[in-house]
C-alpha cells in the first residue's frame, strides 16, 4: 500500500473516530476492516482465540459507559470482565474524565527534566492510601513493568539475588515478571529466564521458610518473596487465613523482602483499598495498576517502605528505570481522579456490599447445578466460578456473551470464569447477570448431556 493510499485511509478512520454518530456503511466498513486487519497486521490468532470464548468474534467494541460498553453497531452488553479490573469506577466515569480533559487541554506529557507537580501531588496520594510505612513511589505504564520495578528495587536494596515465588501465580508476561510467574504455558517458549527463581505451593508458608533456608544454607542470598494476596489468574485462589501474616514474620526473621502483587487486588476490589489491609500485613514493596488510572488512563506503579531507597538510588535516580511515559502529566491525573473519586464514595464499601449480592446469587446458581458448577470462590467484586473441565467454562462464556454479558476464563486457570464487575454496577444489573448466567448454565447442562 503506497502512502497516499494509506493517508485516504487514515482520513476516514480519523473521521469516523471525530463522528458522534455512524452511518449503518460506516459500522459495517469498520467491522471489515477489523476483521482484516487482525489477520493481516495484527494476528489472526486474536480471531480464533475470541471463537473460543465468545459467539461471535466479529463483534466489534466502539463506545463505552457506566457499567456498559457498546460495539459498533450499538449492541449492549453488561460488562463483567472489567478489563481484568479496570472499570472498578465504571467506564468513563465522568468525575475522572472531566479531570482528565482538563489536564489534556493543559499538558499531556512532561518534559522529561523539569519537576512535574502531578507525579509528587500522586505519589504523596498513594502514600496516605497504602498501608503501613509505605512511602517512596515509582510510576509505570503496565502491570508487568511494575512488577519489574519491583524485583529490581529488591535485589540492588537487598544485595540478595534469588526470588520464592508461587506456583500458579502471575505478575504479567516481561521477562523478569514471567520468570516469577508459575505457570509453565507463559514460560515455557522463553526459557532460561531468570535463573534465580524457586517456586513453592501457594497457601503453604512453611515452605516459603524451607526454601528460603535451603538457599541460605548453601551461601545464596534471597532478594523477595513475591505473591499475589489473592491469586487472580489461578482462579480467584484466596490463602488460609493468617498465610500472609506469617510469610511477613519469615521475611522479619530472615532477612528478606516481601513484594505484594496487587496489581489485581488493590484499589479497592476486594473490600479495602489494598487486599494485603485485610490481613494487617504490610509489605516492603506494593505493585499497583488495573483500576488506578480510574478506567481512562494507563498507570501502574510500585511503593517501597523508606529502608529500601538506599542511597545509590538517591545518588541517581534513573538506576531503577525511566520509563518515558512513566507517571506521565496526564495519567497523573486520572489516578488523582479515582483516588478522590474511591475516597468520596467509598468504593472498597462499595465493592464489598456487591460483592456480596453477586457470589450470593451465583452460589445460589451452582447449589442448583453441582454436576455443571464445582465452587463459587472469591471476596469483593473478584469472583470466580469453577467447572469441571476448561470445556464447560468456554461454553458458559459464550452463554453469557450471547445474552450480552461480557466475562471469561483466568489466563492460568480455563476452567473458572471471572466476575469482576465495577464496584458501581447496579443491583438491577447485578440481578441480570444473575439470571443470564443461570440460562447459560442450563444451556450447558443440556449441551454436554450433564
Amino acid at each position: 500500500m503506497n502512502i497516499e493510499r494509506i493517508n485516504e485511509e487514515l482520513d476516514r478512520v480519523v473521521g469516523y473516530i471525530k463522528s458522534p454518530v455512524l452511518t449503518t456503511e460506516a459500522q459495517d466498513m469498520i467491522v471489515r476492516d477489523s476483521v482484516d486487519n487482525y489477520n493481516e497486521f495484527v494476528n489472526p490468532g486474536w480471531l480464533k482465540y475470541r471463537k473460543s470464548v465468545s459467539t461471535d468474534a466479529t463483534f466489534v467494541e466502539w463506545r463505552d459507559e457506566g457499567e456498559h460498553f457498546y460495539d459498533v453497531h450499538g449492541e449492549e452488553f453488561i460488562d463483567c470482565l472489567g478489563g481484568f479490573g479496570i472499570f472498578m469506577c465504571g467506564h468513563r466515569n465522568p468525575e475522572i474524565l472531566e479531570v482528565v480533559e482538563a489536564q489534556l487541554h493543559r499538558q499531556a506529557l512532561h518534559s522529561q527534566e523539569l519537576l512535574d507537580p502531578l507525579r509528587g501531588y500522586l505519589a504523596k496520594a498513594v502514600s496516605a492510601i497504602t498501608p503501613g510505612d509505605l512511602q517512596y513511589c515509582f510510576f509505570t505504564n503496565g502491570g508487568a513493568e511494575a512488577v519489574e520495578m519491583a524485583l529490581k528495587l529488591a535485589r540492588i536494596a537487598t544485595g540478595g539475588r534469588w526470588y520464592i515465588a508461587a506456583i500458579d501465580g502471575f505478575h504479567g508476561k516481561s521477562m523478569g515478571a514471567i520468570s516469577v510467574g508459575g505457570k509453565d504455558t507463559y514460560r515455557a517458549p522463553y526459557l532460561p529466564m531468570v535463573q534465580q527463581v524457586q517456586h513453592v505451593e501457594f497457601g503453604d508458608a512453611d515452605a516459603i521458610r524451607k526454601a528460603i533456608k535451603n538457599l541460605q544454607h548453601v551461601g545464596e542470598k534471597v532478594a523477595a518473596v513475591v505473591l499475589e494476596p489473592i491469586q487472580g489468574e489461578a482462579g480467584v485462589i484466596i490463602p488460609p487465613k493468617g498465610y500472609l501474616k506469617e510469610v511477613r514474620k519469615i521475611c522479619d526473621e530472615l532477612g528478606v523482602c516481601l513484594i505484594f502483587d496487587e496489581i489485581q487486588t488493590g484499589m479497592g476490589r476486594t473490600g479495602t483499598m489494598f487486599r494485603c489491609e485485610a490481613e494487617d500485613v504490610v509489605p516492603d514493596i506494593l505493585t499497583y495498576g488495573k483500576a488506578f488510572g480510574g478506567g481512562i488512563m494507563p498507570i501502574t506503579g510500585i511503593i517501597a517502605r523508606p529502608h529500601l531507597w538506599i542511597q545509590e538510588l538517591q545518588d541517581n535516580p534513573w538506576i531503577l528505570g525511566s520509563p518515558t511515559f512513566g507517571g506521565n502529566p496526564l495519567a497523573c491525573s486520572a489516578a488523582l481522579a479515582t483516588i478522590k473519586y474511591m475516597i468520596d464514595n467509598d468504593i472498597p464499601a462499595l465493592a464489598a456490599e456487591k460483592g456480596i449480592h453477586l457470589k450470593s446469587g451465583l452460589q445460589k446458581i451452582a447449589e442448583k447445578y453441582p454436576e455443571v458448577i464445582q465452587e463459587v470462590r472469591g471476596i469483593g467484586v473478584m469472583i470466580g466460578v469453577e467447572f469441571g473441565a476448561c470445556e464447560l467454562g468456554y461454553a458458559i462464556a459464550k452463554g453469557l456473551f450471547k445474552r450480552r454479558v461480557m466475562t471469561a476464563g483466568t489466563l492460568v486457570n480455563a476452567k473458572t470464569i471471572r466476575f469482576e464487575p465495577s464496584a458501581t454496577i447496579s443491583h438491577e444489573d447485578i440481578d441480570k447477570v444473575i439470571i443470564k448466567f443461570e440460562e447459560a448454565v442450563i444451556d450447558t447442562k443440556k449441551e454436554f448431556n450433564l
